[in-house]
């Protein structure tokens, strides 16, 4: 159940043009007034135990799935996407990893908008970005709250700690959007704890088990941290493969597993209870990881209850890494012949030459277990 709180909107910005630039963080975005979900005081992120949680039937829907997409088809509908990735033809390749291709002949070759840092704003050190030229692309503002059930307010101004939802005028899949981390520390390049619990939290109260969620490690070039998320109607790849466990805190703790005869080097993180523990270690890993300079991928899925996280190739952050959804076995094809002609060997050896090596996992692995030890003392 949410609570509808009314607000008075004398102030709310009109839709049409913005200033060139979306001016981020928080006092940058002080007088745009969109919806506001603020999640309820109770969380599943909290010590209570994970493994009673199910995903909701199909035929249901939580409040903040029916937000999320109600707003996008809304946006969808008056016109803001530049096409029907409804249209996008996708095939499962043939062979026994069952990659995913979808032709997508619409997209450029920079599909993904990525911010660009472009001039000073306000004060201090905080750049603009190029993330949206129009209004009628921000969705809503997630944030905690007091209450004890969660609340939706039709218009409000940007609370201390939120995240930006955004539309992606050019989709992967449908529901695709931006989750923009605005606190004050919202330009740094390391995740950081409390944006990687905020949108986990949104995974686990979308409560689809169609919605994944995506981060990719901020490259040279990137100067905010951000994450993507969209519905994919089947499980992708990296999902059905067997994982062989090396971290076990027992039945409701945290587990850390390596994903078995995949061709890029993925660990699994899962808990049954201490869910927030293992956001805070998967993060202190992710930093480790920065600066090793080895890239990383999340892929958030199962409701919440899973983090997957890809390693590719040392020294390769500038050129050449793929995707979250590339690394997890969806690809992306704008060539007709291309798609026509893709093969599971090929899509293999991409994934392979990207890939962190023997070595340097087994190190990541002797890591993982050092900080989830240290976390658990």
């Amino acid at each position: 159940m949410v609570t509808v709180k009314q607000v008075e909107d004398d102030n709310l910005v009109s839709k049409g043009a913005i200033p060139e630039q979306l001016k981020c963080p928080r006092f940058c975005f002080r007088d745009i007034r969109i919806p506001l979900y603020r999640f309820s005081s109770q969380s599943l992120l909290d010590d209570s135990p994970f493994e009673g949680h199910v995903c909701i039937p199909e035929d249901e829907q939580s409040a903040l799935d029916s937000l999320l997409l109600a707003q996008w088809e809304d946006k969808m509908w008056k016109g803001v996407l530049r096409y029907d990735v409804t249209t996008s033809e996708i095939k499962v390749i043939f062979g026994r990893r069952k990659f995913i291709a979808q032709l997508n002949e619409r997209l450029g070759m920079d599909y993904v908008p990525k911010p660009e840092p472009d001039k000073i704003c306000g004060q201090g050190n905080l750049s603009e970005f190029q993330w949206t030229k129009h209004q009628e692309e921000f969705l809503f503002y997630v944030a905690s709250g007091e209450m004890a059930i969660p609340e939706l307010i039709p218009s409000a101004a940007m609370p201390d700690g939120a995240v930006l939802i955004i539309i992606n005028e050019i989709p992967v899949e449908y529901g695709h959007v931006f989750l923009v981390p605005c606190g004050s520390d919202s330009l740094a390049q390391v995740l950081d704890t409390k944006s990687l619990e905020m949108v986990a939290r949104f995974a686990v109260e979308i409560n689809n088990c169609s919605f994944r969620l995506f981060y990719d490690c901020p490259t040279a070039g990137t100067s905010h941290r951000y994450f993507e998320a969209c519905y994919f109607p089947s499980p992708l790849p990296v999902e059905l493969t067997p994982v062989d466990t090396f971290f076990h805190e027992g039945r409701r703790g945290m587990r850390i597993s390596a994903v078995t005869d995949f061709p890029i080097k993925t660990l699994l993180f899962e808990s049954n209870k201490k869910f927030k523990r293992m956001v805070e270690v998967l993060v202190e890993i992710c930093c480790q990881l920065q600066e090793k300079s080895i890239p990383y991928n999340l892929l958030i899925s199962d409701c919440g209850k899973k983090i997957f996280l890809f390693l590719q190739m040392q020294n390769m952050a500038n050129s050449g890494t793929l995707s979250a959804w590339e690394c997890g076995g969806y690809f992306l094809f704008q060539s007709r012949s291309e798609f026509d002609q893709a093969t599971e060997e090929t899509m293999l050896n991409k994934l392979r030459d990207v890939s962190l090596d023997d070595e340097g996992f087994q190190v990541v692995k002797e890591l993982c277990c050092s900080i989830a030890d240290k976390f658990a003392a």
